[in-house]
């Protein structure tokens, strides 16, 4: 849903070809740049390609020019050591670090250590917009299809501390985050579920 705006799958183990309208679509027909950086992409222990899933597109599969930006985790400190970060960027964590099987801890200390030189970044600071969010809620908690998740949006135009009492879903985030890229074909059901404002409704 945070990539396509609808359910394409429930199933861990698919590993087929995604052809729905998705964010890689609209990105390129926008002319803007995206890459995934997936953490121990080429550890098959680590790395959950269901949690990729960028890596699914069609539009990535099928085209090598965009199966390069299918890329490992040390390329982001690159890129942003070099100003290079395309205009959307996608941050897998493996699963040591995600704090689905690993302790909430370690996921802290990989987003201090990978995401806190973005936050501290100039070129970010100025019109940079970071959303981190979960996929679902634990197992006892299902409402809506995957429970209450938290979402935290890290922008200069986000209100320090603001907490909304809206009901968001994943298509929201994708609805902003394209809208933030100014793209206004929206994938999915990411066109008529609540829109995010400037983050501070």
């Amino acid at each position: 849903m945070l990539t396509t705006g609808q359910i394409v799958t429930n199933d861990n183990s698919f590993m087929g070809t995604v052809d729905v309208d998705n964010i890689v679509r609209e990105l390129i027909a926008s002319g803007k740049t995206w890459k995934s950086y997936a953490e121990s992409r080429n550890d098959l222990q680590l790395y959950v390609k269901r949690h990729d899933p960028l890596s699914y597109f069609s539009d990535v599969t099928s085209s090598s020019t965009q199966m390069q930006n299918l890329v490992a985790m040390p390329q982001f400190s690159a890129d942003l050591a070099d100003n290079s970060l395309p205009n959307f960027c996608f941050v897998v964590p493996n699963l040591q670090d995600d704090a689905h099987d690993g302790p909430l801890q370690a996921a802290d200390a990989w987003l201090k250590n990978n995401i806190g030189p973005l936050v501290s970044n100039a070129t970010f600071q100025q019109d940079g917009l970071l959303i981190i969010v979960f996929d679902e809620s634990i197992d006892s908690d299902s409402a809506h299809g995957g429970g209450r998740v938290p979402a935290v949006i890290v922008s200069a135009q986000a209100r320090q501390g603001f907490q909304s009492a809206t009901f968001y879903q994943h298509q929201s985030v994708l609805r902003l985050i394209l809208e933030g890229l100014g793209v206004s074909n929206l994938p999915g059901a990411s066109s008529t579920l609540p829109k995010w404002g400037s983050f501070s409704e």
